[in-house]
């Protein structure tokens, strides 16, 4: 794949939306030549990736990880060396990621994404998205309001009120 150049003299708004394309369409090499260096850090829900290197890497990964993979951009702000990006990813889980074996099961996942970039490069990114989205549509919780859900947090619950008598009698003792 040829890298592909970003566009030159466009606000932080235009290089960020031009970013998500290329996401959109696997080419984190092009990114890590353009906008990520050796400074770039950015926080990812599961960890921090520092350098261009580190990042690229996450991306590939992702890309393995999730057949399809595309990211939307559902809303953009930028304030001066800062942008925000609310996101909606949609794929279908068939490789290893956060450490969770392929379930074959589709994802669609909302987020948002905080940059500050200077002078054309990422400085930073703080990365957040729906974890229980994300746990819900692999199966690894069950769905909202189900049966089993109903039962986990009655568990749950049981577990948290034992623990506080077993405190409460600890305290009085």
């Amino acid at each position: 794949m040829a890298i592909a150049n970003p566009p030159t003299g466009v606000s932080n708004a235009d290089l960020t939306r031009w970013a998500f394309e290329r996401l959109s369409d696997h080419d984190a090499r092009s990114l890590a030549q353009s906008i990520w260096d050796e400074h770039t850090v950015v926080h990812f829900p599961d960890r921090t990736c520092r350098g261009r290197d580190e990042i690229s890497a996450f991306f590939e990964e992702t890309f393995a990880a999730v057949d399809g993979f595309r990211i939307e951009i559902l809303a953009l702000v930028e304030q001066g060396d800062e942008v925000f990006v609310r996101w909606r990813t949609t794929g279908t889980h068939t490789g290893r990621i956060f450490g969770l074996d392929a379930t074959g099961k589709p994802l669609e996942l909302d987020g948002f994404d905080h940059f500050t970039l200077k002078d054309g490069k990422v400085v930073s990114n703080f990365v957040v998205f729906d974890q229980m989205q994300f746990a819900r549509a692999i199966g690894l919780m069950p769905p909202d309001g189900s049966g089993a859900d109903r039962a986990l947090k009655a568990a749950f619950n049981a577990k948290t009120r034992v623990t506080s008598e077993i405190q409460a009698r600890r305290s009085t003792s």
